[in-house]
């Protein structure tokens, strides 16, 4: 920037009064924005409940267009999978690459038993990845793979939380962010949804299970916001319909599902707590998932490994780096090395030459002397 341009720039403004670092959130936004985001979501519940519907109305995405269902006697011994998919969406110059955690097989076996170990297992093996490239080498690329939260489909047909909603949500609060869903919610009449809603919370609270907490807006926080958060505390748990069809009603396409007495409109708050659940997924309270994520969840299952004293593993880290900074030393390319031979070989020639110099003055010296010593004598 030239001494005129500087110039132009300060004119009109109050320079002592102006020093700069009001500008440090727009940098933060443009290396954000840059660098792109990362958001990780695991789906959790029976089959036939909306989720990948769901998901796929969240994100306006078509992950399962070519998903097979299976039929009822190959869901009889049928273990849960893990199934993640990952899409890259763009809006308004800003990527997330969003990654989706399907569990098929999930409550459909005629013994559940054990049927969360396989979820635990992939949350725990993220956790782990990720503390292994925290000790790793390269730290400033670490691809964050962590679950951030986890949609938990709630049959609308229950009387609250069943035996294995409660031992699912028991086994995961300590590590991924709940967040509970009523599925199908348009069977449901108003009073009736009001009713499960509150049985569910009651049902929560008697077995001490932590679901995702909204935080609580500061004294300076926007009003629009808090009003917003407020309604979102009290939604839980969001009563959604999902749908991938649209209809025109009024001029206007919409979203939604089609009966004998009308349409039920899925981004409808009058309807369903679905538009209430994309914006807190997205808009505002995804960043806020992540941190409790990395803060929380994350720090205490590292302070869980640590304090567990498996020493094996972090040997194993040590020697690992070891090996990865021997290998890097031996693996030194012949160019590199010539570099240093011709160094030293310089160095020497150098230092040569030095001697050489120094000798020859000396000698210089010493006839000198020498001649002139003779002559006064």
């Amino acid at each position: 920037m030239t001494i005129r341009s500087l110039t132009s720039f300060f004119q009109g403004k109050n320079v002592p009064d102006y020093i700069g670092f009001a500008n440090l959130p727009n940098q933060v936004h443009r290396k954000a924005v840059k660098k792109g985001f990362e958001f990780t979501v695991v789906v959790v519940g029976e089959s036939g409940l909306g989720k990948s519907t769901l998901i796929d109305s969240l994100f306006q995405t078509n992950l399962y267009a070519d998903r097979n269902i299976p039929n009822a006697k190959a869901r009889i011994k049928k273990t849960v999978e893990i199934r993640k998919q990952t899409v890259d969406i763009e809006e308004k110059g800003v990527r997330l690459r969003l990654s989706v955690v399907d569990t098929p097989g999930f409550g459909d076996a005629l013994n559940n038993d054990k049927c969360w170990d396989n979820i635990v297992k992939f949350i725990d093996e993220q956790y782990e990845k990720y503390l292994s490239d925290e000790s790793g080498l390269n730290r400033r690329n670490i691809t964050d793979q962590r679950v951030h939260c986890c949609l938990y489909f709630i049959s609308p047909t229950g009387n609250g939380l069943k035996p294995l909603d409660i031992e699912f949500m028991k086994r995961l609060d300590t590590r991924v962010n709940i967040v509970p869903v009523i599925a199908k919610s348009d069977t449901l009449t108003a009073h009736e949804i009001k009713t499960l809603k509150r049985k569910i919370l009651d049902d929560i609270r008697t077995h001490s299970i932590d679901v995702y907490t909204f935080p609580e807006t500061d004294s300076d926080e926007d009003e629009e916001f808090k009003r917003e958060n407020n309604q979102l505390k009290s939604s839980v748990p969001f009563a959604v319909v999902g749908s991938n069809k649209f209809y025109d009603i009024r001029g206007k396409k919409v979203r939604g599902r089609q009966y004998p007495w009308g349409i039920v409109e899925v981004e409808n708050l009058e309807h369903c707590d679905f538009a209430k659940l994309r914006s807190m997924l997205i808009r505002t309270h995804m960043q806020d998932l992540k941190e409790v994520t990395h803060e929380v969840l994350y720090e205490q299952y590292r302070a869980n490994r640590l304090r567990s004293g498996d020493s094996s593993n972090l040997s194993y880290q040590r020697s690992k780096l070891k090996r990865e900074s021997m290998l890097i030393r031996d693996n030194m390319d012949e160019k590199t090395n010539e570099l240093l031979k011709a160094k030293e070989d310089e160095v020497c020639r150098h230092h040569s030459c030095k001697a050489a110099c120094f000798d020859s003055i000396l000698n210089g010296m010493a006839y000198y002397f020498f001649d002139h010593s003779s002559y006064n004598v």
